[in-house]
């Protein structure tokens, strides 16, 4: 069977976003935003979007990583709880937006073994889970945007958006001088090498919010995971065309019927990252009823979970995966 082969019978996979932004939980300095009926796609992007939202200074957000040690986190337990929800795949943030690595990088020590008392190569923990269960692996990595660069990207927004903020950091580093091509070669490329040698097979690699990146920038991207891991798909997001299938809108539920590899992902609650005060969750219900929805238009659903900086799945997550397992099992048993 062809990846692409296994992917279309896949229909059902989990994402996690995971990061020091998990430890805010949706406030700072006891500012607490709350969008209640502004959503943005359908996500308060208040959680792993918290940096730029309250302008957070490099100096002050790395001191989270001093303060990270999710002493909870079981890699085994996580993949244990996607397979009894009935998913196929899990793919998690090895790098978002905020710069933070979730592995051990020569690239950049702005990461999880050389900047926090953790000290745990947190994805090896999870693509080692997953190979023991059986279970495909992927990666998320933020090509583009990166708060802790000062050539991160995003500064072709200049404007606040629906979120309340720009996309780059503007805080730290005044626009002008702003050349992304720099980031791309001191340390997208390194890291992106990286994630594809040093964690075995991976089925996809998940990129995001391709901004300011060029046609041969992503094509290069593109290149080096094919490289490095033949079998893996890309993602649409890779930018400018690029991917073997296509990444819908966050929380975009299609009408459509699609006869090309499609793939939707949607939070479980209203935020992407962990948010202590957000208890707006689907029932298993309503994830059943999304799921059976997009899988009868030959779309996968991608459905996010965010532990918290502790390395805990919230108690509503894990009662509605059970659940949903359940239902799961009643309608392949009927």
């Amino acid at each position: 069977m062809t990846n692409k082969e296994w992917f279309k019978e896949a229909k059902f996979g989990m994402m996690i976003h995971w990061g020091l932004y998990s430890l805010l939980a949706g406030e700072y300095n006891g500012q607490r935003y709350d969008y209640d009926d502004e959503l943005v796609n359908g996500w308060d992007p208040v959680g792993e979007w918290i940096m730029p939202r309250y302008e957070i200074p490099i100096s002050e957000y790395e001191k989270l990583a001093q303060a990270f040690n999710p002493v909870f986190f079981d890699a085994d337990e996580w993949v244990a709880l996607a397979k009894e929800a009935g998913m196929k795949y899990i793919v998690i943030t090895s790098k978002h937006h905020e710069g933070f690595a979730l592995f051990k990088s020569e690239a950049d020590p702005f990461n999880v073994v050389d900047a926090t008392p953790f000290k745990r190569d947190i994805i090896k923990e999870l693509a080692d889970a997953c190979k023991r269960a059986d279970m495909k692996f992927g990666l998320y990595y933020s090509q583009e945007l990166d708060w802790h660069e000062e050539h991160g990207g995003g500064y072709n927004i200049t404007e606040k958006d629906l979120k309340g903020c720009r996309w780059s950091n503007h805080w730290d580093f005044p626009e002008g001088e702003k050349d992304y091509s720099i980031c791309f070669e001191k340390k997208i490329k390194p890291q992106v090498k990286e994630i594809l040698t040093k964690y075995g097979d991976l089925c996809l690699i998940w990129f995001d919010t391709p901004g300011v990146i060029t046609p041969e920038q992503s094509m290069e991207l593109y290149d080096m995971v094919k490289k490095y891991q033949p079998n893996a798909l890309v993602n649409s997001r890779i930018g400018n065309g690029v991917g073997d299938y296509f990444s819908c809108g966050d929380n975009e539920i299609p009408d459509d019927y699609m006869t090309t590899l499609y793939e939707s992902a949607c939070t479980l609650n209203d935020t992407w990252g962990y948010k202590s005060f957000d208890n707006n969750w689907k029932s298993a219900e309503r994830v059943f009823e999304i799921k059976e929805h997009l899988n009868e238009r030959g779309i996968n659903y991608l459905l996010n979970i965010g532990p918290d900086g502790l390395g805990r799945i919230p108690a509503p997550t894990i009662k509605i995966f059970k659940k949903l397992g359940a239902l799961l099992k009643e309608k392949e048993g009927k």
